[in-house]
């Protein structure tokens, strides 16, 4: 079987500091304060919890 690494991709996010609800691809879906609300490449959005965010992205730029 073969191996495939993620390609990078700059996304744009911000985190939220209220529960608000995303409406994503997959549905709506409820973010809580402390997660990152993630701006995907096709301009989708959805929400990511702080733990997961952290270990899968890191700053770009200030």
């Amino acid at each position: 079987m073969k191996k495939y690494r993620k390609k990078a991709v700059v996304v744009e996010a911000y985190q939220t500091d209220k529960k608000i609800v995303i409406h994503t691809l997959e549905g709506d879906m409820t973010a809580s304060p402390g997660d990152y609300i993630i701006t995907g490449v096709n301009g989708e959005k959805y929400p990511c919890k702080p733990d997961i965010f952290r270990k899968t992205y890191e700053l770009v730029e200030k």
